[in-house]
């Protein structure tokens, strides 16, 4: 009887482990993450708050699925070209903030995270906005560069594309930026760490492509919207959190 009993304790504690009674729902916040100041900004039902970058309403090429921010190919558009679907929450400009985001690449995606987005008229949204980059590492055309593969700071800094799950699989970035120190993370592990309005920070841009964007020579925005991009190819994203430090 005794080992009976033991046997099933552990069968319970197994079951337990394997399906956790308390398990976080997807765009959900926890009483802690309250506590400690997170706000979602996506609610896994509807697009509130977020519109086109330099438009007025969500682009045709968006759309909810499974609790998800779902972007695809746009209309009469081949696989890379964007059909002007960039967004961003529009609600509120940040300037220090932890920002998490669930991301999932389609076959060969390509997107991006971008923050401190100015919004500038006759301007695409990565004119003037650091972008963490979105890709799916093993097939997509843009995975040749180091510094492009995802959760890179774009064509600036490489991240360890070890940390990053394949295409179809989640993946959670983590956006830290605090008095221009600014921490990238992937599956939570740190993965890139830069400093803004230094030195180090335009030596970066000077050796990018960036260094001939106007918008980059000017100096990047010290607050700025959330965005995030149309490249023409299937990206999820959730749990889209952030907190203001």
């Amino acid at each position: 009887m005794k080992r009976k009993i033991i046997s099933a304790v552990l069968i319970s504690t197994m079951m337990l482990a394997a399906f956790p009674l308390f398990a976080q729902k997807a765009n959900k916040l926890t009483r802690k993450e309250k506590k400690n100041g997170w706000e979602l900004l996506f609610n896994g039902k509807n697009f509130d708050g977020w519109r086109q970058y330099n438009g007025t309403d969500m682009p045709a090429n968006w759309e909810i699925e499974d609790g998800a921010m779902k972007v695809f190919l746009g209309e009469g558009k081949n696989q890379g070209q964007g059909a002007g679907g960039d967004i961003i929450f529009a609600e509120q400009k940040f300037d220090d903030f932890e920002l998490s985001i669930d991301w999932k690449a389609g076959d060969m995606a390509n997107s991006g995270i971008f923050y401190y987005v100015k919004e500038v008229p006759g301007k695409p949204v990565y004119y003037a906005a650091p972008e963490i980059q979105v890709l799916d590492n093993e097939n997509a055309t843009d995975n040749k560069v180091d510094s492009h593969l995802a959760g890179s700071l774009y064509d600036m800094i490489a991240a360890d594309p070890s940390t990053v799950n394949p295409a179809g699989e989640w993946n959670t970035c983590v956006i830290k930026v605090n008095n221009g120190n600014a921490t990238i993370s992937m599956n939570g592990k740190e993965v890139v760490e830069y400093t803004h309005w230094t030195d180090e920070w335009d030596e970066l841009v000077e050796n990018s492509k960036f260094k001939n964007f106007e918008g980059f020579q000017e100096g990047i925005a010290k607050k700025g919207y959330i965005g995030l991009q149309d490249h023409g190819y299937t990206v999820w994203f959730r749990n889209v959190k952030i907190r203001e430090l």
